[in-house]
């Protein structure tokens, strides 16, 4: 029987970095190919996919934090303060943050203790860890489909 852990990490590896079972695609093979011009492309009111990918790594850099025994210092409000894109290398830095923050967290949830799952995330309110990680799948996958067709909008 497979552990949740492993399970969890397996989802994870799947919408971030490698794989193509539910969406076809997934969050590195979207961004990995495009131009930093076309990753800062506003489509009117939509994020810029250089947004999407700033917000997602901005929640998994947050909860990264408290993985290594760090507080909660996310908000919201502030997921989308992505800093201004004028080049290629700024687009790059960003990606690779991103990918690296993906590694780390996925990493970090096939390695964790199963028990840890069912342990409350930060505080009672926020519910468990497995309910937070499961929130993280669920997001990413929301942010990966929004990514996607922008993505062939403007190519």
């Amino acid at each position: 029987m497979m552990r949740r852990t492993t399970d969890l990490a397996m989802r994870l590896q799947e919408v971030l970095l490698d794989g193509t079972w539910i969406a076809n695609t997934n969050f590195k093979m979207q961004i990995e190919s495009i131009s930093w011009k076309e990753a800062t492309f506003k489509l009117e009111k939509l994020h810029t996919i250089a947004s999407l990918t700033y917000h997602i790594d901005y929640y998994l850099g947050g909860i990264l934090q408290v993985f290594e025994g760090g507080n909660l210092e996310i908000r919201d409000k502030y997921s989308f303060d992505m800093p201004e894109i004028h080049s290629e290398e700024t687009w790059n830095i960003i990606k690779n943050q991103f990918l690296s923050h993906a590694t780390m967290f996925v990493d970090f949830v096939k390695n964790m203790p199963e028990n840890l799952l069912d342990e409350p995330f930060v505080d009672v309110k926020y519910g468990t860890y497995q309910r937070n990680i499961e929130g993280v799948i669920e997001h990413c996958y929301y942010h990966l489909g929004q990514v996607s067709l922008i993505k062939k909008m403007i190519t």
